[in-house]
């Protein structure tokens, strides 16, 4: 193990947070008085000097005190070595001979868009971010190659606000063409021509439920692209693609993170006669339709209707009624399905199994052709070209660093096409999967990693990680920034939450709306369990999340303070009676429900991590962070409860201080450059150590 080194601080430090005014606004909710003090602070820094005034003392006041925690020059020096030095590399998009990925080399800030012809091909510089900005704020949201790859259409955004204006460039020679796409502009298909392309955007890029999808003709300007699709309420986002041969579009109306509909179009008579005829696959049923190939007149697509865990059927777009669809790949009880690639006569579908990745290679009419092995237990993913069966396998686990792997997918071999070299000894890592029992009898697992010569002494510090939410699965991946905690005696913990997508679309639902609740006794039954296996206690345990789930940690720290020493709440949703009326938020009502329904308020305000501060309760440590451009969750949420907790708070704040970051030069986390990243994990990981005991 590796000691971090202690610094003692000789200047005497203030502690106590900087007071906030209270201004109190009243308001009733289904019958309910409810008073905020600090319903100023919902303005952004753009429209309120005020609170840009106040949020300035609440960032000098957590400067000063992280940056003179005693780990912090150690854990600098090390987030150097493990982060900045070592570059990283994506798996390529194919198109013919031309082979597209992103690489980033050591002490870039974003990562560089490459080419090379061939796979033994010289690399070549298509687009590099960090020389249209030295601050490296500019970031290459996406990229699309055309069919033939002679354009790549990308989409770059500025300080993480995602929304990327969407431009095209020539792969012979890098220049930039004068198509240029605002909005949140993001590319869907190429015509088979390469001349044109199906995308969407925001109609108003103030209004974030104006998604549109438009038609746009290479070389033409933009205000005559034809609108295919607008949005008609807030949480039905419209998505549509096109296939191949530019015959059939397919598209449908989003409703939440559990169903869809889906409809198809023969695009190939409205571009010759201007007619547009859609005709219903799947509407108004109880799941997901994901459509994955079509191969002449037959669309293959994934769904979780009647088949919570997923399946594949194939549908003839010319008789698309459910009556005719045919079963390819059925539902497996042992797995879930989380995505089907398409290669050359073949699918290759990604389960997970108890979040692990796990791969199964099928023919086009579902005979299977056998596994698809991976390197280890761990999380991979696969980039697919439906003209070839060669592909790219990214692989990685908690003891083994993303690599990437060029795989034939005919007989499964694979070789190493880029792996980074890590200045870590992932052999002395111990990873384990272990199951506890919530509190309504349900078993939950969690990821358990540590030195293999840490036990379960009852004193070890302990950091748990959790999300739990909107379908996503926390699978294993290797974070170069655990090793200096590793290192120090730190376990880790991954918290396979309820409301995730582990265990397929009921786990999904039994996390969401009236359940949400059920997440928060998830994490509850993991604390208690490595608690009682002597792994941790209260005094030396922390729990993280960010977006969805800084709102974990932030219910967590007002239900249970007393399970945790500290919690970090990155860029969270925390004041859950408000939070559907700014930005985006109303995308996501049907994950947690409105206040404006009576029902609903109900749940939300039992768990509101904003509304359930008690006055005179002591709470543990607790960063909060924000980022100011945040297109997603609006950085009131942090600022509000970072003030409410301040003052009510009974604590102790040289030893359990509430913090507030706000960065002015970030969002929701997307996009960040590299030298902002490192600084935020030097504070995190310096706060954490310094609440659980491995540098005071």
């Amino acid at each position: 193990m590796i000691t971090i080194t202690c610094l003692v601080a000789t200047a005497v430090l203030q502690t106590t947070p900087p007071p906030t005014k209270m201004i109190p606004v009243e308001e009733v909710i289904h019958d309910t008085t409810f008073v905020d003090e600090y319903r100023w602070l919902e303005a952004l820094e753009s429209e309120s000097a005020e609170v840009e005034a106040w949020t300035t003392t609440q960032n000098d006041h957590t400067r000063a005190i992280l940056d003179r925690l005693p780990c912090r020059p150690e854990l600098e020096r090390r987030f150097e070595e493990l982060i900045l030095e070592i570059g990283s590399v994506s798996a390529p998009s194919m198109r013919g001979d031309l082979y597209f990925y992103r690489q980033r080399s050591p002490r870039q800030n974003q990562p560089v868009l490459m080419v090379r012809r061939g796979i033994d091909g010289e690399p070549r510089t298509l687009l590099d971010p960090n020389e249209l900005d030295p601050d490296g704020l500019i970031s290459l949201d996406w990229y699309d190659p055309s069919p033939d790859g002679s354009l790549v259409a990308f989409g770059i955004s500025r300080a993480g606000d995602e929304m990327p204006v969407l431009h095209l460039m020539r792969t012979e020679d890098g220049v930039w063409l004068a198509d240029e796409i605002t909005g949140k502009a993001s590319i869907s298909s190429w015509s088979p021509e390469g001349d044109a392309f199906l995308y969407s955007c925001l109609a108003d890029p103030d209004d974030a439920y104006s998604r549109s999808i438009r038609w746009h003709e290479v070389g033409r300007n933009n205000r005559h692209d034809t609108v295919l699709f607008d949005q008609q309420a807030p949480s039905r986002v419209p998505f549509a693609s096109l296939d191949d041969s530019g015959r059939w579009l397919m598209h449908g109306v989003t409703d939440g993170w559990s169903k869809n509909d889906l409809f198809v179009v023969d695009f190939d008579r409205w571009l010759r006669e201007g007619v547009m005829d859609s005709s219903p696959i799947a509407v108004g049923l109880e799941g997901r339709f994901r459509p994955i190939a079509v191969m002449g007149d037959t669309m293959w697509m994934t769904t979780t209707w009647k088949t919570l865990n997923g399946s594949v059927w194939s549908v003839d777009l010319n008789y698309p009624e459910q009556s005719r669809w045919t079963s390819i790949i059925p539902e497996r009880e042992d797995a879930v399905l989380r995505g089907v690639s398409h290669a050359r006569g073949m699918l290759i579908a990604r389960y997970i199994e108890d979040a692990v990745t796990r791969f199964e290679r099928y023919a086009m009419n579902g005979r299977s052709l056998g596994a698809l092995e991976t390197p280890g237990l761990g999380s991979a993913s696969l980039s697919t070209q439906d003209d070839r069966t060669e592909a790219f396998m990214s692989y990685s686990s908690f003891n083994d660093p993303r690599s990437i792997y060029r795989i034939d997918l005919k007989d499964g071999s694979r070789s190493v096409w880029d792996r980074p070299e890590v200045p870590v000894d992932a052999s002395t890592v111990a990873v384990s999967q272990i199951f506890t029992t919530s509190k309504d009898g349900t078993r939950v697992p969690y990821f358990l990693v540590h030195h293999k010569d840490v036990t379960p002494n009852g004193d070890n510090p302990c950091l748990i990680y959790g999300y739990g939410g909107f379908n996503i699965s926390m699978e294993p991946r290797f974070n170069a920034s655990l090793f200096p905690w590793l290192d120090a005696g730190g376990v880790y913990v991954m918290a396979n939450l309820r409301g995730g997508g582990e265990y397929g679309e009921s786990w999904h639902r039994d996390g969401m709306l009236e359940s949400k609740q059920n997440v928060f006794d998830d994490l509850y039954a993991i604390a208690e369990d490595l608690i009682s296996d002597k792994w941790t206690t209260p005094d030396r345990l922390a729990v993280m999340g960010g977006s969805n789930g800084g709102l974990l940690t932030g219910v967590a720290v007002t239900q249970r303070p007393d399970l945790f020493a500290c919690v970090v709440s990155n860029v969270p949703l925390l004041d859950m009676l408000r939070y559907q009326d700014f930005l985006m938020a109303r995308f996501w009502v049907p994950e947690y429900g409105s206040s404006e329904d009576a029902e609903q308020f109900e749940w939300l305000r039992a768990y509101s991590p904003y509304h359930n501060i008690e006055e005179g309760r002591r709470y543990p440590a607790t960063l909060i962070t924000a980022g100011e451009n945040d297109n997603r969750v609006h950085p009131l949420h942090a600022r509000k409860m970072a003030a409410r907790m301040q003052q009510l708070a009974a604590n102790d704040h040289d030893r359990d201080p509430i913090l507030l970051w706000v960065d002015r030069d970030g969002g929701h986390g997307s996009g960040k450059p590299l030298s902002m990243r490192i600084r935020d994990r030097v504070d995190t990981w310096a706060f954490i150590m310094s609440q659980t005991g491995l540098c005071r």
